[in-house]
C-alpha cells in the first residue's frame, strides 16, 4: 500500500455559497482500491466528494491527485487529468441508445480503436448492455441506468472513479450485483470513491471508509473496522 493516497482531499473547508458545509475535512483513496463515504442525512458526504471533483469552492484544503496539486484546476480538467464521476441523477441520456451514451463518454479520446476496445471491456463488464445496446437508455430499469451511467464514466478510461449513492433507489439483489462490478473495476487498478447511503453493505466492500458527521471526519477506519466498531454501528449502521 502506497504511503500517499492516489487521490485525497485533505482538510477541505468550503461550501456552495458563503455558509460552509466541510469543515476541515479530510478523504482520500488509494491506487486499486474502494473508499466509502458514509454517515447521516445531512452529513457533507456527496459534498465532500464533489469537492475533491472541483464542483465546490474551497476555502481552505487541497486536492491531490497522483502527487499533482489539482485544487484550482475545473471539473473539465480534472476528467482530463483521469478522473470520473457518475452523479446520483440525470446521469444518462434518455434519449440517446446506451452504446450512443457510452460513445459520449469517449469524448475526450480520439483514439478510435481504443474507444472500441473500451467499449467491449464495458460490454464485458456489463453484458446486459451489449444486449440492449441499440435500446433507448431511457426505457431501462434503474439498475442497468446506473450500469450506463458507469460505463460511459469508464469510457474516459479513468484512474480514479467517483460514484454518488450509485445504488439509490435500486433493489437488494441489483444492489449485490452493482457493488460486484465495482470490486472489479478496482480488480482492475481504478480507485474508487463512493458516497453510500447503504452503509452497512458498501462498509463491507470497502478498503477505507469515512463517516461524516456535519461536514467533518467523525471515524476513519478499514470498512472492516469500522464495521466492527460499537460506536459506529449503534449510532451509524442501525445496531
Amino acid at each position: 500500500m502506497a504511503d500517499t493516497p492516489f487521490l485525497i482531499g485533505e482538510n477541505m473547508t468550503g461550501g456552495y455559497g458563503p455558509v460552509d458545509i466541510l469543515h476541515n475535512c479530510t478523504i482520500a483513496v488509494n491506487k486499486g482500491e474502494i473508499a466509502v463515504i458514509v454517515g447521516p442525512n445531512g452529513a457533507g458526504k456527496s459534498t465532500a466528494m464533489k469537492a475533491t471533483f472541483g464542483m465546490l469552492n474551497l476555502r481552505g484544503g487541497r486536492v491531490m491527485l497522483a502527487g499533482e496539486d489539482i485544487t484550482k484546476l475545473s471539473p473539465q480538467a480534472r476528467v482530463a487529468k483521469g478522473m470520473g464521476f457518475v452523479p446520483q441523477t440525470h446521469n444518462i441520456f434518455t434519449g440517446m441508445t446506451v452504446e450512443e451514451n457510452l460513445e459520449m463518454g469517449a469524448f475526450i479520446r480520439n483514439d478510435e480503436a481504443g474507444i472500441k476496445d473500451t467499449m467491449e471491456q464495458i460490454y464485458g463488464l456489463f453484458p446486459i448492455l451489449k444486449q440492449k445496446r441499440h435500446q433507448a437508455a431511457g426505457e431501462l430499469s434503474g439498475g442497468q441506468r446506473q450500469q450506463v451511467a458507469v460505463g460511459r464514466a469508464l469510457m474516459t478510461k479513468p484512474s480514479v472513479l467517483l460514484l454518488d449513492e450509485p445504488t439509490a433507489g435500486v433493489s437488494p439483489i441489483v444492489m449485490d450485483e452493482l457493488f460486484d462490478r465495482i470490486i472489479e473495476i478496482a480488480r482492475t487498478g481504478i480507485s474508487i470513491l463512493m458516497v453510500e447511503q447503504n452503509a452497512r453493505q458498501a462498509l463491507d466492500i470497502a478498503d477505507k471508509g469515512y463517516v461524516l458527521v456535519q461536514g467533518a471526519n467523525r471515524f476513519t477506519d478499514t470498512g472492516a473496522a469500522l464495521m466492527a466498531d460499537p460506536e459506529v454501528r449503534r449510532s451509524f449502521l442501525g445496531g
